[in-house]
């Protein structure tokens, strides 16, 4: 009986050493992808180059780029990444549906249709509605469908367009592509987010997106209320390296979406290791240049830290 007991507590004794070794591992692992995390952090830039015509110029190379934090050029060593207009893209299509939208929400889908109809084979695309409430209409996938339940829609409710930039900026954060973009439709002026502009601003360029915006205001509307719609999707597209478009309506609006596509199809994604490494949850400026004359680059203008 004793020499049974003593076999017993010897088993005790092995696992309570295999759960503390096991245990052990599991917080050795976790410390490990926390270095990872944090030894890998990356700025990814996609970058839109374009002659005095303003036509897309192909063929650059890594060393016609020169990047510019906080006034400080990175050298080469820093990039980490570099690729040109062939990789595929991500994005995401929000459709704002909240009742000041009654009378374009027919112009607006026209629009976002034109758009997928310009998505190479590679590319992918999900589609949401925003009011008082996000809701996904379409998954990330290929095709020029843009989803049944997209043209059952009414427009109704408030507008949480800050909070709809998180989600599709959460959603992009999962996909394996580098190139990224949300595509915004909307009057512009949120009215019930818990979210500020800042905070989706900061959400996307973490996750690395661009913002195209639409401005979708109605042009008979309240001048004022128009001019406020304006400034705040100009906002999103200008600090992420994006395009804002007026939109004028019709067959100007539908072009406008297009442009949008094949410039999303003519970018050269760089990515590199920051010069400032502290993670104070300060803004750090960014700026491209080229080495060749008479081109344009345009890219988001910097990025905030992390913070711990």
């Amino acid at each position: 009986m004793s020499h049974r007991f003593s076999s017993l507590n010897r088993i005790l004794e092995l696992v309570i050493v295999i759960s503390i070794l096991t245990s052990a591992n599991s917080v050795q692992a976790q410390q490990d992808d926390d270095v990872v995390r944090i030894t890998s952090d990356l700025v990814v830039l996609n970058v839109t180059v374009t002659d005095h015509a303003g036509q897309y110029v192909p063929g650059l190379l890594r060393t016609d780029f020169k990047i510019f934090e906080d006034g400080k050029e990175v050298p080469l060593s820093s990039f980490a990444g570099f690729s040109v207009q062939e990789t595929p893209f991500a994005s995401v299509v929000l459709l704002d549906s909240s009742g000041s939208m009654e009378s374009r929400l027919s112009l607006a889908r026209s629009a976002a249709i034109r758009f997928l109809d310009e998505l190479r084979d590679e590319d992918v695309a999900a589609v949401y509605k925003f009011d008082t409430r996000i809701e996904q209409l379409r998954d990330f996938v290929g095709g020029r469908d843009l989803g049944p339940m997209a043209f059952g829609v009414k427009a109704n409710g408030m507008t949480v367009l800050n909070d709809a930039i998180v989600k599709a900026s959460s959603a992009l954060a999962e996909r394996p592509e580098k190139r990224k973009a949300i595509l915004v439709l909307s009057d512009g002026v949120d009215t019930y987010s818990t979210a500020t502009a800042a905070k989706a601003l900061d959400v996307a360029l973490a996750t690395g997106a661009s913002i195209y915006t639409v401005d979708m205001s109605a042009s008979d509307g309240n001048a004022s209320r128009n001019a406020q719609s304006a400034a705040v999707l100009k906002n999103f597209a200008e600090k992420s390296g994006a395009l804002f478009v007026a939109a004028a309506g019709g067959q100007a609006l539908r072009d406008a979406f297009s442009s949008i596509a094949q410039e999303l199809g003519h970018q050269y994604t760089i990515a590199y290791r920051p010069l400032n490494r502290a993670h104070d949850g300060r803004w750090r400026n960014i700026e491209v240049k080229l080495s060749r004359e008479n081109l344009t680059a345009r890219t988001r203008k910097g990025f905030r830290a992390p913070k711990k």
